[in-house]
């Protein structure tokens, strides 16, 4: 099964982590996201 979203790249960003190193991100806006089906254990498997 293949897994992904759909969105509209809005721009870029930047983030910084613990130690301080700039880690380039990428802004995508996705929705609105509608749950079409909830699964369970029982009655999926």
């Amino acid at each position: 099964m293949k897994k992904g979203i759909i969105g509209k790249k809005i721009g870029m960003t930047q983030i910084f982590d613990e130690s301080g190193k700039v880690i380039p991100v990428t802004v995508v806006e996705a929705g609105p996201c509608v749950v079409v089906q909830k699964k369970t254990v029982e009655k999926d498997g």
